[in-house]
């Protein structure tokens, strides 16, 4: 074979793997730019997803936090405080609700105004001329409706409720800083005897806790309020003295409301001592009348004898008639009213006590026990209709057999006198019940007395 053949060929293999070796470094540029492409494509969608995510979707911290701001603004809702027009709109209606009408007359903080005492006693006192600002925190303890029925009739009087828990300590705050209260009337509590068996903590959260954190504020506002509070029969439990007087023992509670009262009258004296707080407290005898609680027995004997139902009757042990101190919510309110009137200013200031404070304790009842089965005769009179009795033995739930009220130191210090029979209180709680409620019953007229002589 020539040797310029050989060259030839070899110049040939020379050239063409040169030409692949170019061709894979060209591969290589263009694999590397268009992964540079892709990549920052890829960076770049990212991105734009990425921005997206944030401007439509929140993180869940944010969420909780969100939630928890809607929370809080609810709450302040409920109570009126929330943007400034209308934190001010709010404060205008404090203010005017309990700014008095006539001279010299009281600014008084009513708790518990949509309940049954409480709203009778803030329409007398607004009656009257005084200033009136109720507080409520509308509980389903019973059917919240006949609350706000009531607060309607406030409404009418212009006295406003604020809607608001106890416990809510800056919300009372608030309060004491937009009006310097002369009185405080305490009625706002968690009632019943049976039901604490079965929710104990509410007992404990209004009736001390919620107490307490009243106090705490009242103490510490300028000028310090008088107090004027409902304490309880029950706290007599288990005495068998009687008539039930001021001066007996009250350390025998038969139910944990009753314990719960007597607290109340223990931390009274202990604020009363160390704060300068002037405070009376307002031992309550089995309140009846129009507005009145459902959970009361009068108020559900009407409504299961209109109905048909059985009702039970309860008999002590040894088989004796229970029997109870009915009052008539009217003379009820007139010890309130006269138990506001006749309490000395607080001496504290700025919750420093500057000098002894008036510390005392009442009975407001009737003086006039009368048995359970009386009181369903009245009502069988009242409504037309007979009952169908069912007489059992009364059970270990906190309930005594027995209360009479004797009411000479209330007499003694403001007059305090009750005028109302139980049939008289009956018949006007029947006449009210069906309008509220709009039966027609075979309702005794008002001008007959058969029900009085009997």
């Amino acid at each position: 074979m020539p040797i310029s053949t050989t060259a030839d060929s070899s110049k040939t293999v020379k050239l063409e793997r040169y030409n692949s070796y170019l061709r894979k470094i060209h591969s290589t540029k263009v694999l590397n730019a268009s992964s540079k492409v892709l990549f920052r494509a890829t960076l770049l969608v990212a991105l734009l997803l990425l921005l997206l995510f944030a401007f439509n979707y929140h993180p869940l911290s944010d969420s909780r936090a969100a939630a928890s701001h809607h929370l809080h603004r609810r709450s302040f809702l409920s109570t009126g405080i929330f943007s400034s027009s209308s934190s001010s709109a709010w404060e205008k209606r404090v203010r005017q609700s309990s700014t008095a009408k006539r001279q010299h007359g009281l600014s008084v903080l009513v708790t518990g105004a949509a309940g049954f005492v409480g709203s009778h006693c803030s329409l007398s006192l607004r009656k009257r001329g005084d200033g009136v600002l109720g507080l409520d925190n509308f509980n389903d303890y019973y059917d919240p409706s006949l609350k706000r029925a009531r607060q309607h009739l406030l409404e009418k009087q212009q006295v406003f409720i604020v809607e608001g828990d106890l416990n809510d300590g800056p919300l009372l705050r608030k309060l004491f800083d937009i009006v310097p209260f002369t009185h405080v009337l305490h009625l706002a509590a968690q009632a019943g005897v049976r039901y604490a068996m079965k929710n104990p903590q509410s007992y404990i959260s209004s009736n001390i806790a919620g107490l307490v954190n009243l106090l705490e504020v009242a103490k510490a506002a300028n000028p310090q309020p008088a107090i004027v509070w409902a304490s309880s029969s029950s706290v007599y439990g288990l005495n068998t003295e009687n008539p039930f007087s001021e001066e007996h023992r009250t350390d025998q509670p038969a139910s944990l409301y009753a314990a719960t009262k007597k607290a109340g009258e223990e931390i009274a004296h202990t604020y009363n001592h160390i704060y300068g707080l002037s405070l009376t407290g307002l031992r309550f005898f089995t309140v009846y009348g129009p507005w009145g609680r459902p959970d009361m027995a009068y108020f559900f004997f009407t409504k299961d004898i209109l109905h048909g139902k059985s009702i039970d009757i309860y008999r002590t042990q040894d088989d004796q008639e229970v029997a109870r101190d009915f009052t008539y919510i009217d003379d009820i309110v007139k010890g309130c009213v006269g138990a506001l009137d006749t309490a000395e200013k607080s001496t504290g200031s700025g919750g420093k006590k500057r000098g002894p404070a008036q510390l005392r304790v009442y009975n407001l009842g009737n003086t006039s026990p009368v048995p359970v089965g009386r009181l369903v005769s009245i009502l069988e009179g009242l409504l037309g209709t007979k009952a169908n009795k069912h007489l059992i033995k009364m059970p270990r739930n906190g309930d005594v057999p027995y209360t009479h009220a004797n009411v000479s130191l209330a007499y003694r210090d403001f007059g305090y006198k009750p005028t109302t029979d139980l049939a008289t209180g009956l018949r006007k709680f029947v006449k009210w019940y069906v309008g509220y409620y709009g039966i027609q019953p075979r309702v005794k007229k008002e001008n007959s007395h058969a029900d009085d002589s009997a």
